[in-house]
């Protein structure tokens, strides 16, 4: 028998800043992350395979990203 299907669980950065700023908000799936716009949840999602994630992710990571005051 299937599984049943996984509620996606969202979650924002920790540099989202407030909750007027325009973020995405991130929801870890079975087959890889989907990505919606924080300002549209009921809209379009974006589907990210496991490869195509971490490369974006790390791509991130390596740039000297700014620090919070």
């Amino acid at each position: 028998m299937a599984e049943p299907p996984q509620e996606p669980q969202w979650f924002k950065s920790s540099y989202s800043g407030t909750p007027d700023n325009e973020c995405v908000e991130v929801a870890e799936m079975p087959k890889g992350p989907w990505v919606r716009d924080s300002k549209r949840p009921e809209g379009p999602h974006a589907f990210f395979s496991r490869a195509a994630w971490a490369t974006f992710t790390e791509s991130i990571r390596s740039q000297k990203a700014p620090t919070r005051d």
